[in-house]
């Protein structure tokens, strides 16, 4: 009798052990790090690894470069909210930092085995990804390419393909917030350029489209030298130019966060030193309601991840071919300029 009791206690026992173990288990979260104060466009959050499993019956994933700065916290946004309106599921994961370049292709290989029907990709360069959107090419999984520009002919040559590119047009920002500085400073005088780190193809964008008007005006580019998306290196950065450039009359810098930093060595230095960001984060635009920073250059984030979201759907609904080396349509999300006569329309 005493036996059989203690089977019954021992079966007992191992029922509740298995009843807890099956209340442990959750849906997956839809990102990979929950959005935090950003300090940099260069994200340094930790992440959480990606779910084993896709969260409910996700069919499409994002994998964005960071979830810490305001930036991409509104792109997720503009995604799920999206998502919502579509009335279907999608899995959102990011990176660590911008410098993950391993982390961000493991969140993409896992994707890949999750058996998502479109995955979405903001890439932290223009080719860290191209081994593994080659094997979801080869999967049949649909790829929509956003805000980082995919080396398309290094993608082909790997068996790869993006069904569409969305970005904001990163030259026709540099170019717009440049304008705004060369009318500020009377036309004439020395400037400079904070870009971002080496390589990124939408920061070399900005660069390049400021640098562009910066000589069409005829003005004398002094320096252009990246700070890594940072705002402390930017601060650094700026400290040097102004010291070797005391004619220096504006600066454009590649995103909010280093223009920040940029503001923050003109005050110090006692200058008038006219400064502008880029992307239209909401500590920039309070500075320019504040008279401080000159302007910054508005992306709108959350449209852009909604766009991107639409043609993942799309590209699943058409069942569209993904064929290497075949021309990518882009869709361009415009900017605005935020100065101090329209600053306070943006402010939450």
């Amino acid at each position: 009798m005493k036996k059989m009791k203690s089977i019954l206690v021992s079966a007992l026992a191992l029922a509740m052990s298995l009843s807890l173990a099956a209340c442990g288990g959750g849906s997956a979260p839809s990102s990979s790090a929950a959005p935090a104060p950003a300090s940099s466009g260069a994200s340094s959050a930790p992440a959480e690894s990606a779910p084993e499993t896709a969260s409910g019956e996700a069919e499409y994933a994002v994998i964005l470069k960071v979830l810490s700065s305001q930036f991409w916290q509104s792109m997720q946004e503009g995604i799920q909210s999206e998502a919502d309106k579509l009335g279907i599921k999608v899995d959102i994961y990011a990176a660590n930092t911008e410098d993950d370049v391993e982390g961000q292709v493991t969140l993409l290989e896992n994707a890949i085995s999750k058996g998502y029907k479109a995955i979405g990709v903001a890439p932290i360069s223009d080719v860290n990804l191209n081994n593994a959107i080659a094997d979801a090419t080869s999967k049949g999984i649909k790829i929509v390419d956003i805000d980082e520009k995919v080396n398309l002919q290094a993608l082909a040559e790997l068996g790869g393909a993006c069904y569409a590119y969305v970005a904001t047009d990163n030259v026709a920002v540099g170019n717009m917030g440049a304008k705004y500085l060369i009318e500020q400073i009377g036309g004439a005088g020395e400037v400079a350029i904070v870009e971002g780190k080496a390589g990124a193809v939408s920061g070399e964008n900005r660069r390049d489209g400021a640098k562009a008007a910066f000589e069409e005006a005829g003005l004398t580019i002094v320096e252009s030298q990246p700070a890594d998306w940072d705002r402390t290196k930017a601060y650094d950065v700026t400290t040097n130019y102004i010291t070797a450039h005391p004619d220096l009359k504006a600066i454009y810098c590649c995103n909010d966060t280093m223009a920040m930093g940029a503001q923050e060595a003109v005050e110090a230095s006692g200058k008038d030193i006219k400064v502008c960001g880029t992307d239209g984060n909401e500590d920039a635009i309070q500075s320019v309601a504040d008279g401080k920073l000159t302007a910054t250059v508005a992306q709108d984030p959350a449209a852009v991840g909604a766009k991107g979201l639409q043609l993942m759907v799309e590209a699943v609904e058409k069942d569209a071919p993904m064929e290497p080396g075949a021309d990518v349509p882009v869709h361009g999300i415009d900017a605005i300029l935020i100065n101090n006569s329209n600053a306070s329309e943006f402010l939450k």
